[in-house]
């Protein structure tokens, strides 16, 4: 199956079914009065964790997802049903993130975690719900809210205990392959991995764990040079970094250099990353050039926890693994994310400016845009008189009459909300 960890999607909620504008018509019953029902609510689009689900694959092609309208009001005070929410299935590990704003909208880290991402529009009222003792029988109903619209990238950061890093062709997917059941792909080139493989690393005293092998680093990685991008993405969640070290220096390489060089693009990409836990595996402990190797990395760096094995000759894993197994109990649960970057986190403050702009293009038409506007009109029904006396009275209400006039308008100009062009009267 192709692994696919992040994809842009456009979400559109739901619309709310139209109210309806009906009066009672019974023999021998006159004046029965409005009775027009409200329309019902359009769907929700939710998404929920999938815990069998290792990819967005099934994103990928689908480049916008749209909710369905709730059912109109009808006569006899009958009001549409609500419309069924639609469900997005993601892994465990998806973040939303909202692209004009750049927050979080949600983490869903959890089998069965869910969350509204976009809700449908409420549905529009029926004359029925209008009626007052001024106005007993009103003439006017609303079209349905529309839905909330969004566009949502899909951003999958893998969930393990522990991540393996390192260059390529240290010995990452061999050194998974042996402690646990996962069969990654393994061969003597660079870059076999090109997708995070996760195994569960069970121990004898009961104890078990998730370790990721992730994408080879390079230098640049953190630029997005090689596959750096994927795996620093994947490495956030992980709790001990198990850094690889080739200390036989296979193909000339040099530990310490390799090792620093890795070090740098954590550091580049992520100070939360390069805060976290880290062991170094020393790896390829049966080659010639290994001790002396090994000696100079532990003089180099003598606070470094350094577990040295070899994974040709299966020694020193289970070491390995009692240690990284020790260490984890000991390691608390951090948030992926600061509340600064959570869409959930932002305050918003009131202040005095109008929810709406206006401006006049070259042929001088005035232009009036805000969400708030926007959406009144897209309820209005504008075939019924009463429906646009209504608008009329907001509008006004709203400030907009006076602040027109502020700005030159005149009896006659043409005044533009959307697709719908008016005049302007005093």
């Amino acid at each position: 199956m192709m692994f696919v960890d992040e994809v842009v999607i456009k979400l559109i909620a739901g619309k709310g079914g139209d109210g309806c504008t009906s009066f009672r018509r019974e023999k021998f019953i006159p004046l029965g009065g409005p009775n027009g029902g409200n329309g019902g609510k359009g769907s929700d689009i939710i998404f929920v964790v999938e815990k069998g689900l290792k990819t967005l694959v099934d994103l990928k092609y689908a480049k916008i997802i749209k909710g369905t309208k709730g059912v109109n009001g009808k006569g006899s005070n009958q009001h549409g049903a609500n419309a069924k929410d639609v469900i997005v299935k993601v892994p465990m590990g998806t973040t939303l993130i909202d692209e004009e704003t750049g927050l979080v909208i949600c983490d869903l880290v959890e089998d069965g975690a869910s969350f509204v991402v976009c809700h449908g529009g409420r549905g529009g009222r029926g004359n029925k719900a209008f009626a007052t003792p001024e106005q007993p029988a009103p003439k006017m109903s609303e079209y349905g809210e529309p839905g909330e619209e969004r566009i949502v990238k899909c951003e999958l950061k893998v969930i393990a205990d522990v991540g393996l890093v390192g260059m390529p062709s240290v010995g990452k997917s061999t050194i998974l392959s042996l402690i646990s059941a996962a069969s990654p792909k393994i061969a003597s080139y660079h870059f076999t991995t090109l997708s995070p493989n996760l195994g569960v690393v069970n121990l004898k005293d009961g104890r078990n764990f998730v370790m990721a092998d992730l994408p080879g680093l390079i230098e640049g990685a953190s630029h997005g040079a090689g596959l750096g991008e994927k795996f620093l993405k994947h490495a956030m969640r992980t709790k001990i970094i198990a850094h690889v070290i080739d200390m036989g220096a296979f193909e000339n390489r040099d530990p310490l250099n390799d090792y620093q060089t890795i070090r740098t693009e954590i550091e580049n990409y992520s100070s939360l990353l390069a805060k976290k836990k880290e062991i170094i595996i020393a790896n390829k402990m049966d080659l010639p050039a290994a001790q002396a190797n090994l000696a100079k990395f532990q003089k180099a760096y003598p606070h470094k926890e350094i577990i040295p094995i070899s994974a040709l000759d299966k020694t020193g894993l289970n070491d390995l693994i009692i240690k990284l197994a020790d260490q984890l109990e000991t390691i608390t649960e951090n948030p992926l994310y600061e509340n600064k970057e959570l869409e959930s986190h932002i305050v918003y403050k009131f202040n005095n400016e109008k929810p709406y702009t206006i401006t006049r293009d070259e042929e001088g038409v005035w232009l009036i845009k805000g969400a708030e506007i926007e959406k009144l009109l897209k309820m209005t029904k504008f075939q019924e008189e009463e429906s646009v006396a209504r608008f009329a009275r907001k509008l006004k209400g709203m400030g907009v009459d006076e602040e027109l006039e502020k700005r030159g308008a005149k009896p006659g100009d043409d005044v533009q909300i959307l697709d719908f062009m008016f005049t302007f009267k005093e």
